[in-house]
């Protein structure tokens, strides 16, 4: 396959505004600040991680925040963004830039905390490690497809997966006690069922693990389905169990998991719809129910992603045409999203959004604005309130707290 989606993914929309020109100083400018984070030891025995946070008291003083950007982009940043945010007010600080991390679009962390993961976007992708008590760049490998464009380590922290959306297919890494990466022991491409309306071919947007740690999740755009797998934890090899289809065009970009388990959430990008999906651990099956709105009205709007609050009740999704933050409220165990609001997100094309560990906080890294706005979340209405004024960083597309 040819460059064309990849292509289509990074640019949707020329890149407008002051804030995607900014530019981060240099990694020496400053020296990084302390990361409690990265203390931990290796045990290949972690929890699972899911995309709602485990609430805890809020912890004080600066805490870690990473920044990703595309670095072969006018405008774009020149490595991995390093800053820290104020746990209790959401202040965002500026502390440099790792440099030899190329196009980190997208990031995620090991279970102990101890290794940063970032894609490399590119035609001839790669994904890389960064040890974060010295953030020192452990290394790369290849993805074997082009334009990585996400993470997620399994929650035994032994395999990195990733996924290559021009070439829709999905990479599995070995992850050694060191937190670096072996070469890829596996790759799928989806071949099957044939690319959906309007497609030229599969488009892998997302790669996850369920809850129960028994399955492993691959969301294509491109062919409108959800493959389930098994991963073999011995030798990182995937064994296709299942497929959940949406309606054709839906055009799925992001699954967000229920604490329970037993339900899911799916943002659609091309039709501009969610759908609540029911899940079998024991099969590993998903069913994708009707489509619903994202509340931002009849104008081209492309969906980015969706989280769940730890406690289930409240889901939001990213509206990047819309700039904004859709509310919903969780029913029904998990098996109803009721649409509450939406509320601008001070920034233009939100692509990513991500919790603070406790909850309390959340991000959105707005693309176009060069931006990274951050939301005070309360726990028992579910309501956001914006942190003060957004923070620059040059064409930010990912904001990982820590």
């Amino acid at each position: 396959m040819g460059s064309e989606g990849w292509s289509r993914r990074r640019f949707v929309g020329a890149l407008t505004g002051a804030g995607a020109a900014a530019v981060l100083p240099g990694c020496d400018d400053a020296p990084p600040p302390a990361d409690p984070t990265a203390a931990g030891t290796r045990t290949g025995a972690a929890e699972a991680a899911p995309s709602a946070p485990a609430r805890s008291r809020t912890p004080s003083g600066p805490r870690p925040l990473y920044l990703g950007t595309y670095t072969s982009v006018e405008g774009g940043g020149t490595g991995l963004g390093l800053a820290t945010y104020d746990a209790a007010s959401g202040r965002i600080s500026r502390t440099g830039t790792l440099a030899g991390v190329g196009d980190p679009s997208y990031l995620a962390v090991h279970p102990d905390g101890g290794t940063l993961y970032a894609v490399n976007e590119r035609e001839a992708g790669a994904v890389t490690a960064v040890r974060l008590a010295d953030r020192r760049v452990l290394g790369s490998r290849g993805t074997g497809g082009a334009g990585p464009c996400h993470l997620s380590v399994h929650p035994g922290g032994r395999w990195l997966l990733s996924a290559n959306y021009a070439s829709g297919s999905v990479a599995v890494h070995p992850i050694d006690a060191s937190g670096a990466l072996g070469e890829r022991a596996e790759l799928v491409t989806h071949s099957s069922p044939a690319p959906g309306p309007g497609q030229e071919g599969p488009h892998a947007h997302q790669f996850v693990t369920s809850p129960d740690g028994g399955h492993v999740l691959a969301v294509d755009l491109g062919t409108d389905t959800v493959y389930t797998y098994r991963l073999d934890e011995r030798t990182g090899r995937l064994g296709e169990v299942a497929q959940a289809h949406t309606r054709p065009g839906a055009g799925p970009r992001h699954l967000t998991f229920h604490p329970g388990g037993r339900h899911a959430y799916l943002a659609n990008e091309v039709d501009d719809t969610v759908a609540v999906c029911a899940y079998d651990p024991d099969g590993g099956r998903l069913t994708v129910g009707e489509a619903q709105s994202t509340g931002t009205g009849s104008g081209t709007n492309y969906p980015a992603q969706i989280l769940v609050t730890s406690n289930g009740a409240y889901a939001y999704l990213a509206n990047r045409g819309h700039n904004s933050l859709t509310r919903y409220a969780v029913e029904a165990d998990g098996a109803r999203l009721r649409l509450l609001d939406t509320v601008a997100v001070s920034g233009d094309f939100p692509r990513q959004i991500a919790f603070s560990p406790d909850g309390t906080l959340l991000f959105a890294a707005n693309q176009k604005s060069g931006t990274v706005s951050v939301f005070h979340v309360d726990e028992g209405s579910g309501e956001l309130r914006l942190a003060g004024e957004p923070f620059a960083s040059p064409v930010a597309v990912c904001a990982l707290p820590l």
